[in-house]
């Protein structure tokens, strides 16, 4: 026969053992929770600083438009007197890239057109940097978050498809490259100017 005293130690016993293994089930979810947070934490952070970096390059972009626009029509910029809207004879074949030519890109009409050729990630490629007819400053570098260099621009003729076919007149296509904080992550803006 058996006592009662014995049947309570048995059963003591089995439940020790129980009791760990739950211990341990509710540990091993709450690892996988954890570390199931810390994965979403890590990607969302991840997602904020390519999204901030990804404004960064669009706003150096919209910079260097500007700073076309101040190239094309002010007084600040050294060659508004080769933008009347008929002259083609500064613009080049392939991109200027010396004296006031540069970054002027001719008329292309067999092929891509001049700012899918062009180079915009380094000088003197064809390309005319954030200020170099303007005077102005572009704070670019390796320090903070910046633009890890000047953002550029080409100036495209492309025939007015309004004008006087008999006296044919040219809009200008500006295309402009900024650069977020590391430069594979670029930003390409364009617009179009009649005069």
């Amino acid at each position: 026969m058996i006592s009662i005293k014995h049947l309570a130690l048995h059963d003591r016993r089995s439940q020790h053992g129980a009791s760990l293994i739950m211990v341990m089930l509710i540990l091993i979810v709450v690892s996988l929770l954890g570390v199931g947070s810390a994965q979403i934490a890590l990607m969302s952070e991840r997602s904020a600083r390519n999204d901030r970096d990804q404004q960064v390059a669009w706003q150096a972009a919209e910079a260097a438009l500007n700073d076309a626009d101040l190239d094309l029509f002010s007084a600040v910029g050294t060659r508004k007197a080769l933008f009347d809207g008929k002259n083609q004879s500064p613009f080049v074949a392939g991109c200027g890239t010396s004296g006031n030519t540069v970054g002027l890109c001719a008329l292309n009409l067999t092929g891509k057109p001049a700012w899918l050729r062009a180079n915009f990630e380094g000088a003197g490629a064809g390309t005319t940097g954030f200020g170099d007819f303007t005077g102005r400053t572009f704070k670019a570098g390796v320090t903070g978050i910046q633009p890890v260099q000047v953002p550029r621009y080409v100036i495209e003729l492309v025939p007015d498809p309004v004008g006087d076919k008999s006296d044919p007149s040219f809009l200008y296509r500006v295309t402009a490259m900024g650069f977020g904080p590391r430069a594979d992550i670029q930003a390409v803006l364009q617009m179009l100017y009649r005069i």
